[in-house]
């Protein structure tokens, strides 16, 4: 039935409990030359993946079908709550006028914002316009902090802000103005920004910023004051005009667009994504740069660095990147930055990815993964060892 069968979009395609246990039954990859990588970074380089790896196998029944006749567009954030609820951000807006329901029984779209619990159910959902605060134009980004408020983003042209809410959909702070970027260097306004976290122990909110501009930005969490940004290796960013990337020039010390993604690790580290330079550099939380690693460094197209997760132990072992050009998850030991492993490829059956875009993790150590494109989809994938 049409109704039905749009409502499983939500699902992940074929019901087959599939082992996605990294690199089981597909070739490696080809080490790339390290002819990119300055003194003192690290490139990819696929080792033996031993038993300490974590494995993973998707859950293709986790997502229940959505309710209210509901479809998701591109789905353009993930992230877990501190009671395993799941937290999507999709994108009503690139839904076409089938999927509208305009043409047929099917369907309609859903909020931008889903909450579901640890068995996949609808729990509340909310977002768009309101009084008060300007609703991205592109939906891009979601983040639950510590104390349960919702981070969101967006990567329009016109997106120059991040809104905080708290978990019923009620307007607390915006950062920002729409359209009212001022390049790399504002201290008020951002650019198309991308992948939000918030530091617990300082209450300051870190930014990628993003699509349009090309640096990590700090404001008060509560206040959103500015407190500071960097660029590439700590630098004070610019807005040059870059050359294209190729992989066998020597790495620039500029970000590219987007930076995609921000992560904060409990010692105190930040991860930066740094997308179409398929690298991920890490900072002090002044902005100091400490060491980058360069992850499968031949990619062209949008870059293999579209995020980074850190593992749920209480050392943080492990770093998950997201590559929504290779359509892979890789796995990094965090001390070494040396890639481990790598589970997915390109496809629409359970455990393949078209146009992997985020991912996140629960307490329990288990992924959570979006796509865009013509993906529109969340994946769970069970940890299992």
């Amino acid at each position: 039935m049409a109704t039905r069968s749009a409502h499983l979009r939500f699902l992940v395609g074929l019901l087959v409990p599939l082992f996605v246990v990294a690199c089981a039954d597909e070739p490696q990859p080809e080490e790339a030359a390290d002819t990119t990588a300055p003194a003192g970074a690290t490139t990819t380089a696929v080792s033996s993946s031993g038993s300490d790896v974590p494995r993973f196998r998707v859950d293709p029944f986790w997502a229940r079908e959505l309710p209210n006749n509901w479809m998701l567009g591109q789905v353009s954030g993930v992230a877990v709550d501190d009671r395993d609820h799941v937290w999507v951000l999709h994108r009503p807006a690139t839904l076409d006028a089938r999927q509208r329901g305009e043409e047929g029984m099917c369907c309609v779209p859903a909020p931008p914002v889903i909450e579901l619990d640890v068995d996949g159910n609808v729990v509340r959902s909310w977002g768009g316009p309101g009084d008060g605060y300007e609703w991205p134009s592109s939906e891009h980004g979601i983040h639950v902090d510590h104390e349960g408020y919702v981070w969101i983003g967006g990567n329009a042209a016109e997106d120059a802000h991040v809104l905080k809410f708290t978990a019923d959909g009620e307007f607390l702070l915006q950062i920002g103005h729409a359209g009212q970027s001022d390049g790399s260097n504002d201290t008020e306004d951002l650019g198309r920004p991308a992948g939000i976290r918030v530091d617990p122990e300082a209450n300051e909110v870190y930014i990628a910023d993003g699509y349009g501009n090309r640096r990590v930005i700090v404001f008060d969490s509560e206040t959103g004051e500015y407190r500071r940004h960097w660029g590439a290796y700590g630098d004070t960013p610019d807005d040059a005009p870059l050359p294209p990337y190729d992989p066998g020039a020597a790495p620039i010390r500029s970000y590219r667009s987007p930076v995609h993604d921000v992560a904060i690790a409990d010692d105190g580290l930040v991860y930066v994504a740094d997308r179409t330079n398929n690298r991920v550099q890490v900072f002090q939380k002044d902005g100091t740069f400490v060491t980058e690693t360069f992850i499968r460094p031949d990619t062209l197209g949008s870059g293999s660095a579209s995020g980074v997760t850190l593992s749920e132990d209480p050392e943080q072992r492990w770093l998950f990147v997201p590559d929504g050009t290779n359509n892979v998850v890789w796995i990094l030991d965090r001390a070494s930055l040396e890639v481990r492993d790598y589970f997915g490829r390109l496809g629409k059956n359970a455990g393949q990815f078209y146009r992997l875009h985020n991912l996140a993790i629960d307490s329990r150590g288990n992924l959570y993964t979006t796509e865009v494109n013509v993906g529109q989809r969340v994946q769970k994938f069970d940890r299992v060892e």
